[in-house]
């Protein structure tokens, strides 16, 4: 199975609840609606990379950052996002940096990591709020989009499916009642 198979399944298990579910189905199929030449610079990418890694740390298992999240991202909203939306998603990147300079004097990318958390911890409430209050014409936050295409590109990562979830290449019978202990992984 390839890559795009896996995103269309993983789209379809989710009833399309991720931004952009209908681009997967349709194999991001809106060349009309993409945005002429968008594209994230090689600082941006590492710029989301960390944004990631802040969203999914390195722990007992390897964090977004080891599994190119911010490549996966570049690709998706380049590939798969209508033009407002990209633009809305490009916008995000200074809108957290310029957070970062206004709660701590410095960019995102010279913070610490516990200053990341918490600043990603303030965007994450206006997010919430954001929601609370959209409009149904209202566009899609931008700290939205990076947490789902975050978890979208860590947990279809090899890294994600085979390191962080519990993995069987090759599945036996099924089995309708596996024994779950609290803290075992889930199943990829």
């Amino acid at each position: 199975m390839n890559r795009r198979d896996a995103l269309e399944r993983v789209a379809l298990i989710l009833g399309g609840t991720v931004i952009g579910g209908a681009a997967f189905l349709q194999g991001c199929k809106n060349p009309s609606e993409k945005a002429a030449g968008f594209s994230l610079t090689q600082d941006q990418i590492a710029f989301l990379d960390e944004v990631a890694e802040t969203i999914i740390p390195t722990t007992s298992t390897p964090g977004a950052k080891a599994a190119l999240v911010g490549a996966f991202m570049n690709t998706m909203v380049t590939d798969c996002y209508k033009e407002k939306d990209q633009k809305v998603f490009a916008g995000g990147i200074t809108e957290i940096d310029n957070a970062a300079n206004h709660m701590y004097g410095k960019g995102f990318m010279s913070i610490t990591p516990a200053q990341r958390t918490s600043l990603l911890n303030q965007v994450n409430k206006e997010l919430k709020a954001y929601n609370d209050s959209k409009k149904e014409d209202d566009p899609n936050h931008y700290f939205g989009m990076m947490k789902q295409l975050t978890l979208l590109g860590y947990f279809s990562s090899e890294i994600g499916a085979t390191q962080a979830l519990r993995y069987v290449a090759i599945p036996g019978k099924y089995e309708g009642c596996v024994p779950y202990k609290k803290g075992d992984k889930a199943w990829a």
